[in-house]
């Protein structure tokens, strides 16, 4: 088409196309190198000779087996990094005569490996609950505050590391534990100064120190009181011959003058008279000693407040007993004395019927079933019956109630059969402490108590099994009515479109079923 014919528009369009400048090229991303390849080795590997297929099967076999085993090595493994052992320090011993270069003398424990196995691992090692030295020092900058200034997290931190020394777990509940463990600090002993550790439990932090007398104790009697005095440290004896003999002929053995070294316990978490000697609690520091104490005193205040909270507990549950009611508070008193705390699962027999029981029990928490036994008739399949003796359930006892005072006083046996229907807890008191009471309090028992179901008679029994027996024959007999009507009207319950897994009956089915 020649350009006269082409409109002068179309024409302008065309030379502004023609003027347009081609767009800029585009950058392309630049490539990652990976941190998992080693590139140089990449290139040398490809470069190998032999990889062409102009080469001969020979080469090029024999430089196939050189790529496989080159290969590998262009993928940089990491090393692996082993956990650090750390050495035992031992601090050498020069003797006279000697240079600093000579051998030092081994540890003890230096052929076990189980030191060295937890010290690696960051645990504690066999003597002791040894922390770490940033957990010690924390623990004794947090000693050193007064217990008004501490935070919760700093009375954890105490009552975590008492946790781990044990002989106070040994003597102290964990309750009673955190509760001193809140009001305790840390004392500075300096060298040669001597501690008279009769007023409470101590434990060495920092330093070394030493009995001032010698502990005896018994290796046959082992009747030795809790009040004595408490030397321990972590360290293990092995006894020679002579010693065993010296055991087998029952001669007291003088313990070993060790020193007490860092987490030894010494003292008494118990009040000492007056009159007590207290030279054998005396321990003389050897160095300048951190000292944590625990004191007698408090621990007795606490177990006192504990027993006092107890015994109001025992007050509380006998008082309220339909036949404590009207009970002295002094006679109720004489019972809280012989008080024990004794619990028992569910299903437990605690007393059958024409057995004697051993003691007076009072119901803190749960029931008890009670049963009476009657001899009724049994059905046979041969049309006969024969006679059985059978449990009757008569009755519950529920909390706060209390059984045993007849039989135990006039031993007599007991009428009913007692089983716990689930966990029960009871304050009971034994047969031998009821005897040992005073002849007055043992009357007043007798005047208030009943004999537990006293009131049912033959009679009643017999109705009550009677009653039980009509219910199961109505049972058994709606079951099986129910069970021919369905099967009359084609319905096989669990059977066919009759299978049906329900998780609990409908209601309206479940009225259909009462109202039927």
């Amino acid at each position: 088409m020649p350009l006269s014919s082409v409109p002068a528009a179309i024409l302008a369009h065309m030379m502004a196309i023609e003027n347009v400048p081609p767009p800029p090229l585009r950058s392309l991303p630049s490539l990652k190198m990976s941190r998992h390849i080693d590139y140089g080795q990449l290139n040398a590997l490809c470069q190998t000779r032999g990889l062409q297929y102009n080469q001969s099967y020979c080469s090029i076999l024999s430089s196939h087996n050189f790529f496989i085993k080159q290969y590998p090595k262009i993928f940089p493994q990491q090393k692996i990094r082993l956990p650090k052992l750390f050495k035992q320090e031992v601090n050498r011993k020069p003797t006279e005569g000697t240079e600093e270069s000579q051998a030092q003398q081994p540890a003890e424990d230096s052929h076990n490996v189980a030191v060295y196995i937890k010290k690696a691992r960051g645990g504690h090692t066999l003597y002791g609950p040894k922390k770490s030295e940033e957990n010690f020092v924390e623990f004794l900058a947090i000693l050193k505050k007064l217990p008004v200034h501490r935070t919760p997290s700093e009375h954890n931190t105490v009552w975590r590391t008492l946790r781990t020394i044990p002989n106070l777990t040994s003597q102290l509940s964990d309750e009673h534990l955190k509760i001193l463990s809140k009001n305790i600090i840390s004392e500075t002993w300096v060298k040669g100064s001597t501690v008279i550790a009769n007023d409470g439990f101590y434990i060495i932090l920092k330093g070394l120190a030493r009995p001032q007398t010698r502990v005896y104790k018994s290796l046959v009697e082992e009747n030795e009181s809790k009040a004595s005095f408490i030397a321990q440290n972590y360290h293990s004896f092995v006894f020679d011959e002579d010693f065993k003999n010296s055991l087998l002929a029952g001669l007291r053995i003088p313990s070993c003058d060790s020193m007490l070294g860092q987490w030894s316990t010494f003292g008494t978490l118990e009040v000492i008279a007056q009159t007590e000697s207290i030279a054998k609690y005396a321990v003389v520091m050897e160095e300048d000693c951190e000292i944590l104490r625990i004191p007698a005193k408090d621990c007795t205040k606490l177990k006192l407040e504990e027993k006092k909270l107890e015994n109001k507990q025992k007050v509380k549950l006998i008082r309220q007993c339909p036949y404590y009611e009207e009970w002295p508070t002094l006679s109720i008193y004489e019972l809280v004395g012989l008080i024990k705390w004794k619990k028992f699962p569910p299903g437990h027999v605690i007393v059958e019927s024409g057995s004697i029981i051993s003691f007076v029990a009072y119901i803190n928490s749960g029931y008890c079933n009670v049963y009476r036994s009657i001899v009724g008739l049994v059905k046979l399949q041969s049309k006969r019956a024969k006679k059985v003796r059978k449990l009757v359930y008569m009755g519950q006892l529920k909390e706060e109630e209390s059984f045993g005072e007849i039989s135990v006083l006039l031993q007599l046996p007991f009428t009913c059969t007692i089983v716990t229907g689930k966990e029960v807890e009871m304050a009971i008191i034994e047969d031998k402490d009821i005897f040992e009471l005073d002849p007055v309090t043992k009357q007043l028992m007798l005047q208030t108590a009943q004999p537990t179901f006293g009131h049912l008679t033959d009679e009643d029994v017999k109705n009550e099994y009677l009653q039980e027996e009509k219910q199961k024959e109505w049972e058994n007999f709606k079951d099986k009515t129910m069970k021919e009507s369905l099967y009359y009207g084609g319905i096989i319950p669990g059977f066919g479109k009759w299978s049906h897994q329900w998780t609990s009956i409908p209601r309206n089915l479940k009225d259909s079923l009462i109202s039927y």
